[in-house]
């Protein structure tokens, strides 16, 4: 499989975590993954970004939400990228069941570990946050161009 690399910006709205679900579906379009896997990458990528939407940007529409995906060697790397409110206990923050707001379950960060190989959390009060995912590939193989 060849390189690649997709950068995406769009609105802090929640309509726009199913846009970056199909966006990671089709750039990944040429591995024959199991639909379990691939749902696996779509879940922890919609926990990040809605962590992002809801957490670092309090739903505000004019926020702007940026998603990178990279494609090297068969290791794909998500990166969710907001200049929101940022995380003042990153630890805390990943501990299951953690939320800054009470009507979520604060399982985001549980989803994101248990479905990538690699994942980290930068974040500074009031300049954002930045979650990184990674996960191998090797294992699938890849498919005709689509």
């Amino acid at each position: 499989m060849k390189d690649n690399f997709l950068k995406i910006s769009f609105s802090a709205i929640g309509e726009n975590v199913a846009l970056s679900r199909i966006a990671l579906s089709s750039f990944l379009a040429g591995y024959d993954l199991p639909l379990s896997s691939l749902d696996e990458l779509k879940i922890a990528l919609s926990e990040a970004v809605s962590n992002a939407i809801i957490h670092g940007y309090d739903e505000d529409p004019s926020q702007i939400v940026t998603v990178e995906f990279l494609l090297n060697d068969d290791l794909l790397s998500l990166k969710i990228i907001d200049d929101g409110a940022g995380i003042a206990d990153i630890k805390k923050a990943m501990e299951p069941a953690f939320s800054s707001k009470s009507e979520h379950m604060g399982l985001g960060f549980v989803f994101m570990d248990s479905f990538t190989d690699k994942l980290t959390v930068t974040s500074t009060l009031g300049h954002g946050t930045t979650v990184q995912m990674q996960r191998s590939l090797k294992e699938y193989p890849t498919c005709a161009a689509v």
